[in-house]
């Protein structure tokens, strides 16, 4: 399967002359967790996510998309799926355009994980169980933890979203997407070192419930039908009622990788 197969067309994207006001609210309005980025010749020149995003500490609203738009791994139509998805993985993204050419970089589409996930060939999947590709180091947060530190944290560890856990129980999940969508993307440095941290609210405001979860024992292919059903990009894994481990859908891609 190419990705032209899979892939998104006529995509949503912005310029680089755009100011970064505006493409929070597209990301908003949107529910688009990255954005193609072109210039005045509509060759795509880079990408903004939501990393892009958090790390915009000025309230000012004249500030540009230009200078923040990073690099990606060049996706063509004719590209194999899992070929595709194994370089989105390596560089760590959800989404990346789809270019004409190495020379024409004209946008025609978008790839996700989401296209990829939901065309995996599930007459090939791996016999394993969830135990055996979750991740064990989980980072969690509290309901009363600010969202600046949430932030932080996430900048820091590069991590997308926690599970929140209040006396040893999971309760919910935070992600960058509840913090884009609630308007608490812009975040004033004072809060970042916490001088300030009453204006932050607290996870407790923004979290996603209630907390899905599944089982160690979890064979993938429910696994991935809890995933299609729920359409969630990661859920934590609880055995006898204690978080021990968080899996998401690059986890189970890589399996068929």
């Amino acid at each position: 399967m190419e990705v032209q197969d899979v892939m998104t067309k006529n995509p949503v994207f912005v310029h680089d002359s755009d100011f970064m006001t505006h493409v929070r609210q597209v990301m908003r309005d949107r529910h688009y967790r990255t954005l193609p980025v072109v210039d005045s010749r509509n060759r795509v020149i880079g990408i903004l996510n939501e990393k892009e995003i958090l790390n915009i500490y000025s309230t000012k609203s004249n500030v540009t998309v230009e200078g923040f738009a990073s690099e990606f791994p060049f996706v063509y139509p004719d590209t194999e799926m899992m070929q595709a998805a194994r370089s989105m993985i390596e560089a760590g993204l959800g989404r990346v355009p789809v270019v004409k050419s190495g020379q024409e970089r004209t946008l025609i589409g978008i790839l996700s994980i989401v296209d990829i996930f939901r065309n995996l060939n599930l007459d090939k999947i791996p016999p394993k169980k969830i135990s055996e590709i979750m991740t064990t180091d989980v980072k969690t947060c509290s309901p009363k933890d600010s969202i600046a530190k949430v932030w932080l944290n996430m900048k820091e560890t590069g991590f997308s979203g926690f599970p929140v856990v209040k006396n040893g129980e999971l309760i919910g999940m935070v992600t960058r997407r509840n913090i884009i969508k609630a308007g608490y993307a812009r975040i004033e440095r004072e809060d970042e070192h916490g001088t300030k941290s009453t204006m932050s609210p607290p996870v407790e405001k923004i979290m996603s419930t209630p907390a899905y979860f599944l089982s160690p024992e979890t064979g993938l292919r429910e696994a991935i039908q809890a995933f299609m059903k729920l359409d969630v990009g990661r859920l934590s894994v609880v055995l006898s009622g204690k978080l021990v481990g968080i899996v998401d859908r690059s986890d189970i891609i890589k399996t068929f990788i």
